[in-house]
């Protein structure tokens, strides 16, 4: 996996851009902020919270949507295992994570307990955090997952520099491995995201997005069962 892995440049010496795409790991203003916005408050999350939950992820990136939801889960009195499953075509080497997360020291406990243990790809047990994260093309590795998560943090890099990660039989494979009633939140309001979202099975709606992104999307699956 070392050719696949993660190329970066610093911006201010904190904010990691993905050489391959060209693009930020997370907001310019607040990483921290526009996670609990968009993914946790996009997910209704930590309402929903239940023990078995499990979330789905596209792009680990540098866990900061991981360390912010387990808090959450903690914060919100849960003591079972949250499920927690991401795909990542570049995982970024655990160094780099260490240096972008020192930028939130509010998760800082956190993220000091998974980077302990974390060695860049695979599962790591946390206790009340059960993380998987699988290397490689999402669109080769999801439709062959055998899981289905509660909600999805759809997370890739914008959908003009990645668009790889948004198209129509990706966004299916995110409704197949969702469970009924389950839910996807993003901070895009693309177009062609929307009608994929709608088109795979999910009732979509823009709301207001974060910081200077004035709308993103929520959806949700009604259907009673998955395909």
């Amino acid at each position: 996996m070392a050719d696949q892995q993660a190329q970066l440049s610093w911006r201010e010496e904190r904010i990691p851009v993905s050489d391959q795409f060209d693009d930020p790991y997370f907001s310019i203003q607040d990483g921290l902020a526009e996670t609990e916005h968009v993914f946790l408050a996009g997910n209704d999350l930590p309402a929903r919270f239940a023990p078995g939950f499990h979330i789905a992820e596209l792009g680990f990136g540098t866990g900061l949507n991981m360390l912010a939801t387990w808090r959450a889960w903690e914060d919100s009195g849960q003591r079972t295992a949250l499920r927690f499953t991401s795909f990542e075509a570049f995982p970024m080497a655990p160094a780099d994570m260490a240096k972008a997360l020192a930028a939130f020291p509010d998760i800082a406990p956190w993220a000091d307990r998974f980077l302990a243990q974390w060695q860049g790809i695979g599962t790591c047990d946390l206790g009340t955090l059960k993380l998987q994260v699988v290397a490689g093309d999402a669109r080769v590795s999801l439709p062959d997952w055998t899981g289905a998560a509660d909600a999805w943090f759809l997370d890739g890099f914008s959908p003009a520099k990645n668009p790889e990660l948004w198209q129509p039989d990706l966004l299916q494979a995110v409704a197949n491995h969702t469970k009924p009633g389950g839910s996807a939140s993003t901070y895009t309001a693309a177009g062609f995201v929307r009608r994929g979202l709608e088109a795979a099975g999910f009732a979509v709606k823009r709301t207001s997005g974060f910081g200077r992104k004035r709308h993103m999307t929520t959806a949700v699956r009604a259907e009673a069962t998955l395909k």
